[in-house]
């Protein structure tokens, strides 16, 4: 680790630990975290990967998913509106020219914009229209994260003559945007990430991200391995998170089984046997996500040199290091009510949260098909097919 991303962490842990101490309560309210997003804006961690040349502190890959990795530990909802400004914030480096590039990197640090998501491709609601040299927006987006309390959103949408797909990045505020709010899930319940409706919104052309590379490039999908490797960070996060709370639960208020014949519950042989098996899963999950996370790093900085080999090596690590996340991170959250006990259902301790917010995010996208994916490989040494979700 270098000392920029420990200096960067040791903030985001500080920051952290201060939202703990109301996660649970703001969990139960739901709603737009704004004093914690602004306490975010404040301490500068919304530069982190943006590249040094334009005033950014230039972090990698690995740094930006510890950080998120460490918010999810106590917040998964800042967890998530926070990696998902890390995606957005780059989006123009993907699908855009090197001016938009540039200046979207130079506004969102002039300005400290906080970028919110609102592309999924899967809802095809959103129509692109061309008027005169700019363009209007009109439908609807649902899953847009972060949107509440957003400087920017990037928005997917079909241009209404030509059929192609479009990435816009436009600001939040600009008329005939509406936010609205209907998220009201059973987890991840302070990311906003209802519907975003469009009326007649006026798009100006230098807000249409294209890039200027040939077509089939591999690095023009790198964005779904950075999506996809960042959740797996995030569910892992969750799961650590859940056993660091079983464990200070289990060492302070945890009772041994009557028939164990022990006098502790630290000694109870059926309880050590569970947390023996959460370690152990953790730090195998820990690894591919470690591993999958430097083969990113590799991939992004190869930039429009990168291959299409190379990229199906990187989504590979990915699919597998998210698919050891998300099911060992469901085990873990369901499993931890076996080491604490009945009295741990309690609604003052908030654990169901953990489940509640892993079971919410592991729904997006099914994992059965990145285990698919990887079956394919396996098998017949094909890589994943680059789209939007591997």
């Amino acid at each position: 680790m270098t000392q920029s991303c420990s200096k960067y962490l040791l903030l985001a842990t500080d920051l952290a630990q201060e939202f703990a101490k109301t996660a649970i309560n703001r969990d139960r309210q739901g709603k737009t975290p704004i004093a914690e997003r602004d306490q975010i804006r404040k301490s500068g961690l919304l530069k982190l990967n943006i590249p040094q040349e334009y005033g950014g502190y230039g972090e990698n890959w690995q740094s930006v998913f510890a950080i998120s990795r460490e918010f999810a530990k106590v917040d998964s909802s800042i967890a998530h509106v926070l990696s998902y400004h890390y995606l957005g914030v780059v989006t123009p480096h993907i699908f855009g020219c090197d001016q938009q590039k540039s200046d979207y990197y130079l506004k969102t640090i002039e300005s400290n914009w906080f970028w919110a998501n609102a592309i999924n491709p899967l809802d095809q609601r959103t129509i692109l229209k061309e008027d005169g040299k700019n363009f209007r927006l009109d439908g609807i987006k649902s899953f847009c994260s972060g949107s509440h309390d957003s400087d920017i959103l990037t928005v997917s949408a079909t241009n209404s003559k030509t059929g192609e797909f479009s990435i816009l990045a436009i600001p939040t505020n600009r008329e005939g945007i509406q936010l609205n709010e209907d998220w009201d899930n059973i987890g991840q319940r302070q990311t906003d990430s209802g519907s975003v409706t469009f009326s007649n919104v006026l798009v100006y052309k230098e807000e249409v991200l294209k890039n200027q590379q040939p077509s089939g490039q591999a690095f023009s999908t790198i964005r779904a391995c950075l999506t996809q490797l960042n959740l797996a960070y995030i569910y892992l996060g969750i799961a650590e998170g859940a056993f660091a709370a079983a464990k200070n639960y289990t060492l302070t208020q945890a009772r041994p089984w009557l028939t164990s014949q022990v006098a502790k519950a630290t000694e109870d042989p059926y309880i050590l046997q569970h947390y023996g098996n959460f370690w152990l899963n953790l730090q195998s999950a820990n690894a591919l996500v470690e591993k999958a996370s430097g083969l990113l790093q590799k991939a992004w900085d190869k930039e429009w040199e990168l291959t299409l080999e190379e990229r199906g090596e990187c989504a590979l690590s990915v699919a597998t290091a998210k698919i050891s996340a998300t099911k060992i991170g469901l085990d873990i959250v369901n499993q931890i009510f076996e080491v604490m006990g009945a009295r741990s259902t309690h609604s003052e301790y908030g654990f169901d949260r953990y489940w509640r917010n892993l079971r919410t995010f592991t729904l997006h996208d099914p994992i059965a098909y990145k285990v698919q994916d990887v079956g394919n490989w396996a098998l017949n040494d094909l890589y994943p097919q680059p789209n939007f979700y591997s």
